[in-house]
C-alpha cells in the first residue's frame, strides 16, 4: 500500500491549494484519513480527518478556511485549503488507516510522503 500527497506550492496569502492523497496498492477499505502538518521547528500537527463515512474535524486554526473531503472510487482525500495564510506554511502530510483484506478487520497505518506548502505575505 502506498499513500501519494500532492498539491502543494507557492501561494500568495489569501490564495487557495488543494491536495490530494491516493491511495494505491493491496486496499478492501480505507478508512480515518487524516492531514497533518509539520513546520520547521514545530511537532507535527493534525489539520483535518476524515471517517470512512465522511464525518469531518479540524484543528480550530483552520476551521472555516479548509474542507477535507473524500472520493472512495477513486480511494482519494482531498484538502481544500482557502484563505490561506503565512502561518500555514509546512509540510503536509495524509496519513490512512487502511484495511487491507476484507476477512482481517485490522486497519494498518500509512504515512504519505509530503507535500510543502508555502504562503507568501
Amino acid at each position: 500500500v502506498q499513500l501519494q500527497a500532492s498539491g502543494g506550492g507557492l501561494v500568495q496569502a489569501g490564495g487557495s491549494l488543494r491536495l490530494s492523497c491516493v491511495a494505491s496498492g493491496r486496499i478492501f477499505r480505507v478508512n480515518t484519513v487524516g492531514w497533518y502538518r509539520q513546520a520547521p521547528g514545530k511537532q507535527r500537527e493534525l489539520v483535518a480527518s476524515t471517517t470512512s463515512s465522511s464525518i469531518t474535524d479540524y484543528a480550530d486554526s483552520v476551521k472555516g478556511r479548509f474542507t477535507i473531503s473524500r472520493d472512495n472510487a477513486k480511494k482519494t482525500v482531498y484538502l481544500q485549503m482557502s484563505s490561506l495564510k503565512p502561518e500555514d506554511t509546512a509540510v503536509y502530510y495524509c496519513n490512512a488507516a487502511i484495511q487491507e483484506l476484507p476477512s482481517r478487520p485490522v486497519d494498518r497505518d500509512y504515512w504519505g510522503q509530503g507535500t510543502q506548502v508555502t504562503v507568501s505575505s
